[in-house]
């Protein structure tokens, strides 16, 4: 395949970057849902700052309901599953019908689960297809330089998620070694002064908030 147009690679680029933010959040929300039900119910407003989303829910029970399924909210998980598919549908050709299909399947089971009685499982469905679409995406997907920015926007938002998280220092600088890993062997222009306060904080090891380095971290990707 030759060089990937710029839109190509501004869709593929956040097609990666809302899987991953799917996932990881749905992950997070997995974690806090029975402290919200048991022992506070007022833990996902720890969620809400963390990530820097306006609490305009209220309680538990909606933001329960509305985080997950409320197309109309920016940050639900629904709408960055559909931003996701959405940008799956118009790389469908470089991404193969196969994948489409995994990240359409997640959006279907959201879909599901807003009719029906919520429960845990059907997260954890949706996780596991996000699993095989990264799975499929390794088998169908022939051009390295498509995979590679995809898998540069999926550690682009892992490390800005984790970094907001408090997630371990280890996986934080996994996170960080996958990106650099991907988005060396994109070939896709980035900002290299960027790209080096990033490097060098997630290298320094001295712990500390990391969050001062987010605006760098999401200006790496020139898209």
């Amino acid at each position: 395949m030759g060089i990937i147009s710029l839109e190509k690679s501004n869709h593929l680029y956040w097609l990666g970057r809302y899987s991953e933010r799917a996932f990881t959040t749905i992950r997070t929300f997995m974690d806090a849902y029975d402290t919200m039900l048991d022992q506070d119910p007022n833990a996902y407003k720890h969620i809400c700052e963390k990530l820097h989303i306006p609490d305009v829910y209220g309680s538990k029970e909606v933001f329960i309901i509305n985080y997950l399924f409320d197309e109309t909210d920016p940050n639900s998980v629904y709408s960055n599953l559909s931003r996701a598919c959405d940008n799956a549908s118009v790389m469908r050709d470089m991404i193969s019908s196969t994948a489409l299909g995994y990240i359409q399947l997640a959006l279907d089971v959201m879909e599901d689960a807003k009719r029906e009685t919520f429960c845990l499982l059907h997260l954890q469905q949706v996780l596991d297809d996000l699993y095989a679409f990264w799975g499929s995406i390794d088998d169908y997907v022939e051009s390295s330089a498509c995979r590679n920015i995809m898998k540069t926007g999926r550690y682009i938002e892992r490390l800005d998620l984790y970094i907001r998280l408090d997630y371990d220092r280890k996986a934080m600088e996994l996170a960080y070694e996958r990106m650099a890993y991907r988005l060396q062997r994109s070939r896709a222009a980035y900002n290299e002064q960027d790209f080096k306060i990033v490097s060098d904080a997630i290298n320094n090891k001295k712990g500390g908030n990391l969050c001062s380095i987010l605006p760098n971290l999401n200006n790496i990707f020139k898209d």
